[in-house]
């Protein structure tokens, strides 16, 4: 017990981090990291400590148990949408009314927002949809895969309603004065990777020409294909256009219906009020099931798929949802074993940084580059703010503030450009079978683009933190993205 709010509570992150980069194995690192801190808790009694460990992870999974339903349910929309033939019905609607090389990038990238419910599926349906379109007009098979990556995670990371708005809810300790989907609203303005890498895709579309080493890659291709033959993960059925789009609409509707009830708009309650008071996660498991029953309605009447067909979409759904499951139930586990009823990191943190300014005015950037780190070293960015995030909260005294919202956007957008950097990242890696590109041609040309846009978001947030607005961040974000696109525009036209 006298390990509690010591130096000693940063071991079990610090272990969970330290061997995350060693080993590039981040289910292991953690489950090592909890089982650390439980030894630490527990005076190193090992039959303690495991039964410690799966105490608070039963314990935490009780209290997220809506959350594991939701993305189960929609695992098993995924896997319905994907098995309709949908997505090929929209891929043939593209084709026919695309007439240039950058309405063909457009479309790619439109399509890729359409689909922000979840990264998995974005990467693999938007690379099989687009890819004879793109082809058509020349687009190579690596900026076809960077324009995938590129629009997957930053899209999915500013929706509301995905599976990672759900990640992020849940990832909150006890003890906050803000439930997590309320802080995840306040954050999207402020998660300057995303809106930033948002910003210079679609520059770089309209401007349609490369830079770095997308460029050097293009030159050295010199028109030639440059398609690998990898496994075609999307099943096509007799779907239509209206069965991709419908369904995700109805999703949208369903989820912001279910926030309002349980948010007691049925009591008289206005809808700003409802918003505030919803239970999210409860939210968004009923507006993913009504969806499921929408869809069945939708899909097996009309013969879209069989009874069977559809049956077999559950357990699909469920297998494609197990690894995010266990990296969101060990991260869990770990903020569990941290917090104010075991080793009590908070007291330990609150303690070193109170009245220090200057640190707390860092934290933004500080966190940004460590989430960028560690998502570059795990290839995961559920597991780096799975951990990073409770440690933000604490850092600030579970206080909501400007500068705290701005500090968890900061691990959000970090995560997520690690994530598009790193060789084993599975969005990255996904990426590049959509887009049937061999994968280290699709990390190098993209890794030039995601540290331009990085070190505009470093600077963005540096102004953020020393101003102690999110705002600012974003308008210097903004400001240097404009000025480097103007830059690179001038000598290019130059150069020529």
């Amino acid at each position: 017990m006298q390990l509690q709010a010591t130096i000693w509570t940063l071991l079990p992150p610090v272990i969970a981090i330290a061997l995350a980069l060693i080993t590039k194995e981040v289910y292991s690192s953690l489950l090592i990291g909890i089982l650390s801190g439980a030894l630490l808790y527990t005076g190193f009694s090992p039959l303690s400590a495991v039964e410690t460990t799966f105490g608070i992870m039963g314990g935490k999974i009780g209290d997220n148990a809506n959350i594991l339903i939701f993305l189960v349910l929609l695992g098993i929309l995924v896997a319905l949408v994907t098995k309709s033939g949908a997505s090929r019905a929209y891929g043939e609607w593209a084709a026919r009314r695309i007439t240039s090389r950058r309405g063909a990038l457009l479309a790619t990238s439109a399509l890729g927002a359409l689909i922000f419910v979840d990264d998995y599926f974005n990467c693999l349906t938007v690379g099989t949809v687009m890819r004879p379109v793109t082809d058509k007009y020349r687009v190579t098979r690596a900026k076809l895969a960077y324009i995938i990556d590129a629009t997957a995670a930053p899209v999915c990371i500013i929706a509301p309603i995905s599976s990672w708005a759900a990640a992020v809810g849940s990832s909150m300790p006890e003890g906050a004065d803000i439930d997590g989907f309320s802080l995840f609203l306040r954050t999207i303005p402020y998660n300057l990777y995303a809106l930033l890498t948002l910003g210079f895709i679609i520059w770089l579309m309209l401007w349609d020409k490369d830079i770095f080493a997308m460029k050097h890659y293009q030159d050295e291709l010199g028109g030639r294909s440059d398609s690998i033959n990898v496994e075609n993960h999307i099943v096509g059925g007799m779907g239509q256009v209206k069965d991709l789009v419908v369904p995700i609409l109805f999703l949208i509707g369903s989820c912001i219906a279910a926030m309002m009830y349980t948010g007691g708009i049925l009591d008289g309650v206005g809808i700003v009020q409802a918003f505030a008071d919803c239970d999210s996660s409860a939210s968004l498991v009923l507006g993913s099931f009504f969806t499921l029953v929408f869809t069945f309605i939708m899909y097996v009447p009309r013969g879209i798929l069989t009874f069977g067909q559809f049956c077999e979409s559950f357990t699909e759904g469920f297998k494609a949802m197990v690894p995010a499951i266990m990296i969101l139930c060990l991260a869990w586990t770990l903020s569990g074993v941290c917090s104010g009823d075991y080793l009590n990191i908070g007291g330990f943190v609150d303690s070193v940084v109170r009245g220090n300014a200057t640190i707390i005015r860092l934290m933004p950037a500080i966190f940004f580059a460590v989430a960028l780190g560690l998502a570059f070293a795990t290839g995961t960015s559920w597991g780096t703010f799975g951990i990073l995030i409770p440690i933000a909260v604490v850092v600030f005294q579970n206080q909501v503030s400007e500068l705290l919202v701005v500090t968890v956007a900061a691990c959000l957008a970090g995560a997520v450009c690690g994530d598009h950097i790193s060789p084993i990242s599975d969005t990255t890696i996904l990426a590049s079978a959509g887009a049937q590109c061999n994968h280290i041609d699709h990390v190098s040309t993209q890794i030039p683009y995601a540290l331009s846009v990085a070190a505009m978001s470093f600077c963005g947030y540096l102004a953020a933190g020393f101003t102690g607005s999110g705002w600012t961040g974003l308008a210097v974000g903004v400001v240097l993205l404009i000025a480097f696109a103007a830059v690179t525009v001038a000598r290019t036209r130059k150069a020529s």
